[in-house]
């Protein structure tokens, strides 16, 4: 199957090089597999590989087995951490078809963290050619249920030198993995920690960008979080660590007793796809969404005031995490008494029938691949 697209000089097309794996998982060994596949530790058995190379392009576009990258260890991205990767998922439907979420919003969320990056620029096509191969080729991975296939296309720069530059040959690669409902008997409120010690992004930084390094930066405050028995650690602005921004994987929501929701502006921040999707979700519900600064000061008063009647943690693994207690050095403070939400809940259920197929696409966000 081939895919077009635009460059400089002319149109070129690319075509993938699709090779079954001879020895692919058995039916019984993937269902045993599938009964309880956690999240990210079974893998499907092929991945799809572009190349790039200045000069050449993009090429060499195969879907192949599942296998280890031979790299030097003076390839790039293991000293100068020049890679980026996305997050998406595959649904399957009642009928047996197969859906994937706004796969175009990730793609473009692809092409500007790598300019970011200073990294080539996967095209869109090629981008949503390789989710679909892959998809295509491992369907039967795709858990029934309320299970899906979490798909992570990433980019490495994969040059062999020493030496603080942009590199010039690249891989973009997808693998998939299956995941079992991610909440057992539906989402239980979490707790979260406020790190008061430790920065995600600032200013002119990465933090809107999907890079590996944004999430290695906040695993110390992560293991904070645990040490305090926390679930997860909500991150304050960079100056004057008072303006809550996002969890170390989540964006953030908050709900009034008027009804209305706010969510921290953009800018340093990730734009997620699934916080775009509850903005939207919300809005054609009739409900005022503001994307503005919430203070942890605010926060802590409008709970104990009454004013604030939910808060909730949202992205593509989770979809909606409701948050039950916030804990900081200043002391706790729970939030609907420590419960899950009726907005919050209802969110989550219009946007899940959505991705499955169960409720009306008005948004136009569901590309079936099956």
């Amino acid at each position: 199957m081939g895919v077009s697209f635009d460059k400089a000089d002319g149109s070129l097309w690319l075509n993938f090089d699709v090779q079954p794996k001879a020895d692919a998982t058995s039916d019984a060994d993937r269902a045993d597999k599938l009964k309880d596949p956690g999240f990210g530790r079974v893998f499907t058995d092929h991945m799809a590989i572009v190349r790039y190379s200045a000069g050449k392009g993009w090429h060499s576009a195969r879907v192949e087995s599942r296998a280890n990258f031979p790299l030097d260890p003076a390839t790039a991205v293991l000293h100068y951490a020049q890679e980026i990767f996305e997050g998406l998922k595959a649904y399957r439907r009642e009928d047996g078809g197969v859906n994937l979420f706004r796969p175009d919003a990730n793609a473009r969320r692809f092409r500007n963290s790598a300019d970011r990056m200073a990294m080539a620029p996967v095209p869109e096509a090629v981008f949503i050619e390789a989710v679909e191969q892959l998809v295509q080729i491992d369907r039967a991975w795709i858990p029934g249920g309320e299970g899906s296939l979490y798909i992570r296309p990433f980019m490495i720069a994969n040059e062999v030198f020493l030496g603080v530059k942009p590199s010039s040959e690249y891989i973009f690669a997808v693998i998939a993995s299956p995941v079992g409902s991610y909440f057992k008997g539906g989402p239980a409120p979490v707790s979260i920690w406020v790190s008061e010690n430790y920065t995600r992004a600032a200013v002119g930084g990465t933090g809107a960008v999907k890079c590996g390094g944004n999430y290695a930066a906040s695993l110390r405050a992560q293991a904070e979080a645990i040490e305090r028995g926390c679930d997860q650690v909500v991150f304050l602005d960079p100056n004057e660590h008072r303006n809550v921004e996002e969890l170390g994987g989540m964006n953030v929501f908050f709900v009034f007793e008027d009804g209305s929701l706010s969510t921290p502006p953009l800018g340093t921040i990730l734009p997620g796809i699934t916080r775009d999707s509850i903005i939207a979700l919300a809005r054609e519900a009739g409900k005022t969404v503001r994307e503005e600064a919430y203070s942890i000061d605010q926060w802590r008063a409008d709970a104990a005031s009454g004013k604030l009647k939910e808060a909730f943690a949202c992205g593509t693994a989770a979809v909606i995490s409701p948050i039950g207690k916030v804990c900081s050095a200043k002391g706790d403070f729970t939030i609907n008494g420590g419960a899950a939400g009726d907005v919050a809940m209802g969110l989550r259920k219009k946007l899940v029938d959505i991705q499955y197929g169960r409720a009306a696409d008005t948004h136009n966000w569901i590309k079936k691949v099956l």
